[in-house]
């Protein structure tokens, strides 16, 4: 016989009162949907989904010294976007071990990896999205060596339930988010296409929230160039590449005027070829677009061409340019998965904070353009501190980033089981998707 726990004073809370002198009713009922079974007059209090969590749990507990030092590894030996070959051995040597299969290398990116565990059925499909670089000279300041960590361990508590689930369990090692954004191109080419749900933590400090937003961005290199002259003797022979350039970075001064709200422009000056007395022929300045929405995304970048052209028109010097980095897509809210990851970190003490505006950017926007994706952020310091700073790396490696560390894996784990065993939550999801997708068309 087994009854439904729906609520207090409910059928199978009577019948356990009403058992009290046969059993004891000391349980932590957790909400995950569930249920007492009843047999020869006493009760197994623990379900078959309730044992699926606590194996997971159990994992993490017994794996959490391991992981604060595979963290502080990496924060001690910081590798740079798509050199990430010493971390990233290390991670697939972790999943082998664990019993995952590993693609690696994958997608012929050198150090990314494609970790999978499965029951045999190939649905639902959950990914874990596990990012690994540091930044030139500050190393993790952003926080991937923990919050990396904390995806590839939560990865692997669930791994040790997959017996119990049905569908497939995927790690997904995505290097460089710092440059080019590994993510980009496993979203173009279909890698998430068939995946129901994917999560990553961000590390972030002072305040923890769900409902994280991010800007898109376009890199361009733009390259000038006009004629050499003699500029005292004959300056009228002469197009000044250099001059186009400074134009044209006015311009955009002129146009952030116009932007929509939450638009970033940013550009700085990369070379300039010639000297005092000569007309430069060559000037190269590197500019990235941000815009919280596609479609203003797309105008935006739009409109920085037009003031390229208009400013070598005006200064009669030519005008190219080329990406120097994949295009982050902004990332597309799925407002039920963003409730099912504040209400799972309520469950362990962790209260977000709401109403956030788009801020930064991050190649997970791309793959939330074809799954369901979100990327919550999580204070790792109660302190309020920058990402990018000497400060945020530090704070990495000490004892309150180590307790946030094993916190969030078991936060993403309980997230990614709940995923995996409530169908009318993953239909839920899937619906908003779709009609977020639809939306954009």
């Amino acid at each position: 016989m087994s009854v439904d726990l729906l609520q207090k004073g409910g059928a199978a809370d009577k019948i356990a009162q009403g058992s009290a002198d046969k059993t004891t009713f000391a349980y932590k009922y957790r909400k995950r949907g569930g249920f007492l079974k009843f047999k020869a007059g006493r009760m197994n209090l623990m379900s078959d989904k309730e044992k699926i969590f606590k194996k997971a749990e159990q994992y993490i507990t017994d794996k959490s010294a391991e992981m604060t030092a595979f963290s502080d590894y990496m924060a001690a030996h910081p590798e740079l976007s798509a050199e990430e070959f010493e971390s990233s051995r290390m991670m697939t040597e972790k999943l082998r071990e664990a019993g995952f299969e590993v693609e690696y290398p994958y997608l012929g990116l050198p150090t990314a990896f494609m970790a999978k565990k499965s029951s045999g059925a190939k649905k639902p499909v959950v990914a874990l999205m596990v990012e690994y670089d540091a930044l030139p000279e500050i190393g993790h300041a952003c926080g991937h060596n923990l919050h990396g960590t904390m995806a590839l361990y939560a990865g692997m508590a669930v791994g040790e339930a997959m017996g119990e689930l049905i569908g497939e369990l995927r790690v997904v090692g995505t290097p460089a988010e710092e440059t080019d954004g590994a993510k980009v191109r496993m979203a173009d080419e279909g890698v998430f296409d068939d995946v129901d749900f994917a999560i990553m933590f961000h590390s972030f400090a002072g305040e923890s929230f769900a409902d994280y937003r991010s800007v898109g961005i376009d890199g361009f290199d733009f390259t000038f160039t006009g004629q050499t002259s003699h500029s005292a003797a004959s300056p009228w022979r002469g197009r000044s590449a250099q001059s186009g350039m400074l134009l044209f970075i006015d311009a955009l001064n002129m146009l952030r005027i116009h932007m929509h709200d939450y638009c970033r422009l940013a550009a700085y000056i990369t070379e300039v070829k010639g000297a005092v007395n000569i007309i430069p022929d060559r000037a190269v300045c590197r500019v990235e677009a941000r815009a919280p929405e596609l479609s203003v995304q797309e105008e935006l970048t739009a409109a920085v061409l037009e003031c390229a052209r208009g400013a070598a028109i005006a200064t009669r010097t030519e005008v190219s340019w080329e990406k120097f980095e994949g295009s982050f897509a902004p990332m597309l809210p799925n407002l039920t998965a963003e409730k099912l990851a504040e209400d799972t970190m309520a469950e362990y003490g962790v209260v977000c904070t709401r109403g956030h505006h788009p801020t930064g950017s991050t190649d997970v926007g791309n793959i939330s353009l074809r799954c369901p994706a979100i990327q919550p952020e999580f204070a790792i310091a109660k302190e309020k501190l920058d990402l990018h700073t000497r400060e945020f790396a530090a704070a990495t490696t000490s004892g309150e980033g180590h307790e946030a560390l094993v916190k969030g894996t078991r936060i993403m784990a309980d997230i990614c089981l709940k995923v995996f065993t409530d169908e009318e939550l993953r239909n839920k999801i899937k619906a908003e998707f779709t009609a977020a997708k639809e939306q954009l068309q």
